[in-house]
């Protein structure tokens, strides 16, 4: 049963999980599946039905076909199966897969592997969405997820809007863009939280920026201001925006 096997292997890493993460899935200790990645024990036929219900696989196909070389047609499968539904899925990504989605971001292979969502009130536009951390766009809370839209040129990029940025230096990082009319091919990153100071990025250094349409956060985390707080907060941006301005003219 060496094929059934390689097979569950070669899913795993598909998936980008570790053997743990895998192994809790199956309700198996990671050593068990160490096992049969290894060759040492054979799958039981619990687990590779497991297995085949979380791939949309066949028994047949765990155990008798190489997967690996089949990965075309699987992942065709998926995406025939996405259009015969109808559904408009904006692709997730997680804070933990932010790394990979730094190499795998063109990769329509690897897209295809990540957890998927829809949402009623959009459609009719590539989406995506990202978990964001850290308190930089406070008052949107850390953990928060921000689904954005495509966009596809940098020169769409419109001022003080938000968005999502893929870029080679800071990684997946949630803003508000100004282009630098002084330097060319500069942007002004800004946090909506003036405790961050804003930063300049070169366009050659951008991967890719999602246009901010929706956040969804966690009930009971948004962070409550006062009138005196807004007000402050106004202030500050005004004047980091007349900094801003000062150094472009």
């Amino acid at each position: 049963m060496s094929q059934a096997n390689k097979n569950l292997k070669y899913l795993r890493k598909l998936r980008g999980w570790t053997q743990e993460e895998f192994a809790q899935k199956l309700r198996i200790k990671r050593s068990l599946l160490g096992a049969y990645e290894e060759e040492r024990a054979d799958p039981r036929i619990e687990i590779l039905e497991a297995v085949a219900d979380m791939f949309k696989l066949t028994l047949d196909d765990l155990l008798r076909r190489d997967v690996s070389d089949n990965k075309t047609s699987y992942l065709s499968r998926r995406r025939a199966q996405k259009l015969v539904n109808g559904r408009g899925d904006i692709p997730f990504v997680p804070v933990k897969a932010a790394a990979g989605y730094l190499a795998g971001y063109a990769d329509p292979e690897f897209i295809d592997e990540l957890n998927t969502f829809t949402l009623p009130m959009l459609s009719g536009g590539d989406y995506r969405a990202f978990e964001i951390v850290g308190d930089s766009m406070m008052p949107t809370p850390s953990g928060s997820v921000i689904v954005g839209e495509k966009v596809q040129s940098l020169d769409d990029v419109k001022t003080n809007n938000t968005y999502v940025v893929v870029s080679k230096t800071d990684g997946i990082v949630y803003k508000r863009i100004m282009k630098n009319n002084r330097q060319k091919n500069k942007y002004t990153f800004i946090s909506d939280n003036p405790s961050y100071q804003p930063y300049t990025v070169s366009s050659d250094e951008i991967a890719e920026v999602w246009q901010a349409q929706m956040i969804i956060s966690k009930a009971n985390t948004q962070q409550r201001w006062d009138v005196n707080n807004l007000a402050n907060l106004v202030t500050n941006l005004q004047q980091q925006v007349s900094v801003l301005k000062k150094r472009i003219n």
